[in-house]
């Protein structure tokens, strides 16, 4: 994604945002929720998975993706359940 590494964007969780609406401070001063921006950002680079280490990330990227109707499509997943499943794979 565009927002990654040192330039990285945060779902907004870890600063309380899950349990605030947004108003003019949200991203670009829309409205919009942090997560759903997050999450369209994830989304336009058509993944089958979205990781994260984080799980206030995985609350807010699976509410995402629930959001914008990509459940069917889309999976989010932590690192850890990534590995376990590479290392069943070997």
């Amino acid at each position: 994604m565009k927002r990654s590494g040192d330039k990285g964007f945060c779902c907004g969780a870890g600063g309380a945002r899950m349990f605030m609406e947004e108003t003019l401070g949200s991203p670009a001063g829309t409205g919009k929720r942090v997560n759903h921006e997050r999450t369209e950002e994830a989304l336009a680079i058509n993944p089958d998975v979205i990781g994260t280490a984080c799980p206030f990330c995985m609350t807010m990227m699976t509410d995402g993706v629930k959001d914008k109707e990509a459940s069917e499509r889309v999976q989010v997943k932590d690192i850890a359940e990534l590995v376990l499943e590479a290392l069943e794979h070997t």
